[in-house]
């Protein structure tokens, strides 16, 4: 199996992304997040998960291998496919899967698309005692240097091409409606803030 890629960046998609290793480009679909951030020629190393099928092979990429490893636990949930699977991590960070699941919440699995409401019951139900604790640490952090989070993602969003002022507002937005982990956290309200910018990267550079 296929358990991590590290190379260089040929072109990206909204959700995937394809890396050259020793010549050969791989295709590999990864969460948004992901996706945003790689640029075109620079190097990426991602942990990797190989589906097997009779018409097709699909890789599946994370940055994180805690990730990599909640990933291949919603594929055991009945209803949960690797495309399902790789829009709950995209659209959910560790710490909020394992807090919804910790309080047998499905609301947040159902924004998801493709995740149904008895599919979305179901991980609820079915994670339980399979992920570890939402971490206090990443609060306790943010709490401390709430600024140095904020700067961080607006350098982020900036650098992804958006100009300054948009950066700023986008992110201070952002902040406003988020819950106190994700405030805390620069991965969470990068993901909050280019969510609601949108995939377009005005002046910035393209895959």
């Amino acid at each position: 199996m296929i358990s991590t890629l590290r190379g260089t960046v040929l072109h990206t998609g909204s959700d995937s992304v394809i890396v050259e290793v020793g010549g050969v480009g791989f295709s590999v679909a990864v969460p948004v997040d992901v996706a945003r951030i790689a640029r075109q020629g620079e190097e990426l190393f991602l942990h990797t998960h190989l589906i097997v099928r009779e018409d097709q092979l699909a890789l599946f990429g994370f940055a994180e291998r805690e990730e990599l490893e909640v990933f291949a636990i919603l594929l055991g949930v009945t209803g949960v496919g690797p495309k399902s699977a790789l829009g709950v991590l995209s659209g959910l960070t560790i710490d909020q899967i394992a807090e919804a699941v910790a309080n047998e919440d499905d609301k947040p699995f159902r924004k998801v698309s493709g995740i149904g409401p008895k599919t979305a019951k179901l991980i609820a139900l079915q994670l339980q005692g399979r992920l570890a604790p939402p971490s206090p640490a990443a609060a306790a952090r943010g709490a401390a240097a709430p600024d140095a989070v904020l700067a961080q993602v607006t350098q982020a969003v900036a650098g992804l091409g958006w100009p300054e002022r948009v950066a700023v507002d986008a992110v201070a937005s952002a902040a406003e409606t988020a819950s106190d982990a994700d405030r805390a956290s620069v991965p969470a309200l990068l993901r909050l803030t280019l969510a609601a910018l949108g995939p377009a990267q005005p002046g910035g550079p393209r895959g």
